[in-house]
């Protein structure tokens, strides 16, 4: 019988997903440079243009200079990377925060804007609400976050995992306004956008920084391999994208056109409602069959899928107290598997587990659902039921006949044979589990002794 492979425990951060992480790190981190390079070299060449896409040059020079150091530092900071490298990468993150400090400073105090290529007014200041202001604080908050996450304290980790979800919340701002901008919804016009490639290089840096932190922050429940990860790795994408497609339905004049504007919401609003709810149904039935496979774990033996002691006890004493209330009998049968120590000795204990997994196997084809079944450790099966003494003697008759019947299909050095005892009483009986259990266990040792004695 093959053996399940090792788990990690919950808390401890899957290796797999570690190494697909730091490739789309890396693939995103390479697209960030050379979408900057690009603009750089554009800036100090102009006739580039005319050879390359014209769609690139979109991203302001400050914007393309904050994105190249601040990837830059996401480069040096590497974990396997040596500690003086990491401090070095740590200070090339202050290089973006103070460029875009000064232009943040500039616009504060209405003072020329001196940088390439940010939407300004009349007067060279950045126009307030504009794509070129967003994208400045936007690029501030990202490399005040590069500078934090090399922190090790607790509460720097805390600082930095709170200001990873501010940022994360600017960045789905951001998004959204493109989104809706480019649908043409609540009259935003490209005046009032981030390039779209200053936010594509946000977004993916913001993506690094997320992954980066959820190594050891938070935001590492996402890296984990329980249950609770798998779940949160399922559902986050949907739970993202879900507004945003609510918001632009809604705001779609087209739908409204369709159905009367109270008809519309109350839809949109049972959809709502009926994702959420289906979102919960899953959750509760996963985190259900996890209750159900810990149960299973603490009352029921790995090798043979029967209840381990612990389990039978609690389920037999309970199936005992049912037969006593319905006036039935009640039996316990003790079964030990012969010859399991020189089949170990000779054969090894992978054959030996083969011929226990077998024996389980019989037991649970022999016996009825309702029957509590049960491995003790080692060769020793107990089974508990509402069983007549006949009816018992027929059940321990039927397995006997059984483990006949694979002995005839299978090639055995050792046949598969049993030593059995039951005993039965009345629904009257005073007799607790554990002293049936025993007198099973006695009437077993006396069958096993009187076979030996007949086969010699």
């Amino acid at each position: 019988m093959t053996l399940p492979p090792a788990t990690l425990p919950p808390g401890q951060p899957d290796p797999a997903w570690q190494r697909r992480l730091l490739l789309v790190q890396r693939i995103f981190l390479g697209f960030v440079f050379i979408a900057t390079l690009y603009t750089v070299t554009v800036w100090i060449e102009p006739s580039v243009v005319d050879q390359l896409p014209v769609i690139l040059p979109t991203i302001s020079l400050p914007i393309a200079l904050s994105a190249l150091f601040c990837a830059f530092s996401l480069i040096l900071t590497e974990s396997h990377n040596p500690a003086f490298v990491v401090r070095a990468g740590r200070f090339v993150a202050l290089i973006p925060a103070i460029l875009m400090a000064a232009n943040l400073l500039a616009n504060m105090k209405h003072l020329p804007v001196l940088t390439y290529s940010f939407p300004t007014n009349a007067q060279g200041v950045l126009v307030a609400g504009s794509g070129g202001l967003q994208a400045v604080v936007a690029f501030f908050a990202l490399s005040i976050v590069l500078f934090l996450l090399q922190f090790q304290g607790a509460w720097m980790r805390v600082a930095a995992d709170s200001i990873v979800v501010g940022l994360g919340v600017l960045v789905l701002i951001l998004i959204s306004q493109s989104l809706f901008g480019t649908l043409g919804l609540f009259g935003l016009t490209s005046d009032n956008l981030i390039a779209p490639l200053a936010l594509l290089c946000l977004v993916l840096l913001t993506a690094v920084v997320v992954f980066r932190q959820a190594e050891v922050g938070v935001f590492s429940i996402f890296l984990g391999s329980g249950i609770g990860s798998r779940i949160a790795r399922r559902f986050a994408p949907v739970l993202l994208v879900w507004p945003f497609v609510r918001e632009t339905i809604e705001a779609q004049s087209g739908f409204r056109r369709l159905l009367p504007e109270h008809f519309a919401a109350a839809i949109l609003t049972a959809l709502a409602v009926a994702i959420a709810l289906l979102f919960l149904l899953i959750v509760v039935w996963r985190i259900n069959e996890m209750e159900k496979e810990i149960h299973d774990l603490t009352l029921r033996d790995e090798l043979t899928g029967l209840y381990n002691m612990r389990g039978f006890y609690l389920l037999a004493e309970h199936t005992l107290r049912l037969a006593r209330r319905a006036q039935q009998p009640f039996s316990v049968l003790f079964l030990d598997l012969d010859g399991l120590k020189q089949i170990n000795d000779q054969q090894g204990h992978q054959v030996g587990s083969a011929y226990l997994a077998e024996t389980g196997e019989i037991v649970q084809i022999c016996f009825r659902e309702g029957d509590v079944k049960g491995r003790f450790g080692g060769d020793e099966f107990v089974i508990a039921g509402q069983f007549s003494m006949v009816g018992i003697e027929i059940a321990a008759q039927r397995l006997r006949a059984m483990a006949e019947e694979h002995n005839k299909q299978a090639d055995r050095k050792f046949p598969l044979s049993f030593s059995i005892g039951h005993v039965t009483t009345e629904h009257y009986s005073t007799e607790m589990l554990p002293e049936m259990v025993k007198r099973a266990d006695e009437a077993m040792y006396k069958d096993k002794r009187q076979r030996k004695a007949n086969r010699r």
